[in-house]
Parts: C-alpha cells; sequence; structure tokens
C-alpha cells in the first residue's frame, strides 16, 4: 500500500510528458493518491490521465486551466478547486509547479507583457491555490510544495521576471508556514534542476552551452524529474516531513549551494 491510499494532490503544470510536474504526477501515483492534472493543453492532460490511471490504478481528474493577466484566471482556479472536492470530496497536497516566462530576454528589454507572463502563470497562480485550497487542507492537515528556481536564488542573467515570481512564491510560502502552521499545515519550496524535453531541445539545439552548463553541476548530471525531485515532493507531502515547514530545498545536484 502507497503512504497516499485514499488522499488527492492537486499538480499545477503536470500533464506534459518528460516534465517535473508529469514526474511528480508519477511519483505520487505510485504512492496511491488520486490527482488533479492541471495546465493549458486539454490534450496533453488527457494522454497523462489515461496513462496514470493505466499504469497505477489510481483517479485522475485533468482539468485544462491557465492563470493569465485576466479577468477570468481567478474563477479558473475557483473552479479548479470546486470540482476537486466535489470529485474527491479531500485535498490533501498541493503542489504549485506551472510557471510560463520570458526567459532570455534581458531586464532593460523587458514589457510589462513579459513580465505579466512570468508574475501571473508564477505567483498569482500559486497564491490564487493556495488561498481556495485552505480550508481543505485545514481539514485535511495536508501540505503545500511551491516551485522556486536558482534564477531567483542566484539571479541569473536574462531571467528578470521569472526570477522576481520565483522570489515572490519563497516569500509567500514563508508566510503561509507562519500563518498556517497552526493549522498543521506545512509549506515548503523546492528549487529542481532536471532533466527536461525542454532541456533536451537546448542540448540539440546548443551542444555545446549545453555541455558548459552541465559542466557547473557537481554530481555531474541533471535530475530525474521523478526520482530526484517527484520523490522529495511525495516526503514533502507525507506525515514523516511534517514538521518541515517554510523551508527552500535545492535540488540540483550540489549547485545550489548558498548560506
Amino acid at each position: 500500500m502507497g503512504i497516499f491510499n485514499g488522499k488527492v494532490a492537486i499538480i499545477t503544470g503536470g500533464g506534459k510528458a518528460k516534465s517535473i510536474g508529469y514526474g511528480i504526477a508519477v511519483a505520487y501515483a505510485k504512492e496511491g493518491a488520486n490527482l488533479v492534472l492541471t495546465g493549458r493543453n486539454l490534450q496533453k492532460l488527457l494522454d497523462a490521465k489515461e496513462e496514470l490511471e493505466r499504469l497505477y490504478g489510481i483517479q485522475v481528474l485533468a482539468l485544462q486551466a491557465d492563470v493569465t493577466p485576466d479577468d477570468e484566471s481567478e474563477d479558473r482556479v475557483k473552479e479548479v478547486v470546486k470540482k476537486t472536492v466535489e470529485t474527491f470530496g479531500r485535498i490533501d497536497v498541493l503542489i504549485n509547479n506551472a510557471q510560463a516566462s520570458a526567459s532570455g530576454i534581458p531586464l532593460s528589454m523587458q514589457t510589462k507583457d513579459h513580465f505579466d507572463l512570468g508574475i501571473y502563470s508564477g505567483l498569482y497562480a500559486t497564491f490564487y491555490y493556495m488561498r481556495e485550497c485552505y480550508p481543505y487542507l485545514k481539514e485535511t492537515e495536508g501540505s503545500v510544495i511551491n516551485f522556486a528556481s536558482g534564477a531567483g536564488l542566484f539571479g541569473n542573467a536574462g531571467q528578470s521576471s521569472y526570477a522576481a515570481a520565483k522570489e515572490g512564491i519563497r516569500g509567500l510560502t514563508r508566510v503561509a508556514a507562519t500563518e498556517w502552521g497552526k493549522d498543521n499545515i506545512n509549506v515548503n519550496v523546492v528549487c529542481p534542476l532536471a532533466m527536461t524535453s525542454q532541456l533536451e531541445n537546448f542540448r540539440e539545439s546548443y551542444p555545446e552551452a549545453y555541455e558548459k552548463n552541465l559542466r557547473a553541476v557537481p554530481m555531474g548530471r541533471f535530475g530525474d524529474p521523478e526520482k530526484d525531485i517527484g520523490r522529495v515532493c511525495v516526503h514533502l507531502g507525507s506525515p514523516d516531513f511534517k514538521y518541515m515547514s517554510g523551508e527552500t530545498i535545492t535540488l540540483e545536484g550540489g549547485m545550489g549551494q548558498r548560506p
């Protein structure tokens, strides 16, 4: 029996194959969790649903939802939470993984649209989901796992809006850990580095730059989305790690060292 049998996890950005979100979904599915997967592309979500249900015997609710600078984004998140509770009756773990960004554009050339893309898809989405899930997480004494990045920790060039969103998420996480501690809800941040389809495309297009980035990782490899990122997220959502809250965990093969 898995440690999440009968429990429910919401994973934003969980429908894309060879992604961190899907790796987390597999890790939770192997532990028996029923899943709610959200994302922009409905077909990818349905493909993920079919595979996860077939391989692991769990139930998956696939919901198209994207947080953008429009008047409907907040309502879309509310609808996701409403349908989750209608379907499963509970929420045990919220994993805010989804993020879009205008990476590679210098700060001096960033437009408001570039900045809004990062802030809304990351920071606002995390805020909306946390606020709407809170009453149900309080009932289950659940867990929140938010995603930040070394781009924010270390100020990576060309990542201004992305870094700003991610550092905002870290601040939001710490406040929630303080306010929700009385409810026995633990809230933590993961900063990942993993081999995804996007990184594979980068390797094909820019092999020399890829090798340079790889050499910067002390372990000499990029992480596996399921084994190196997803499994840590399983532990962070489990009773064994309940007393850990408000922390930032870097999963970057030794590259994320900081004071």
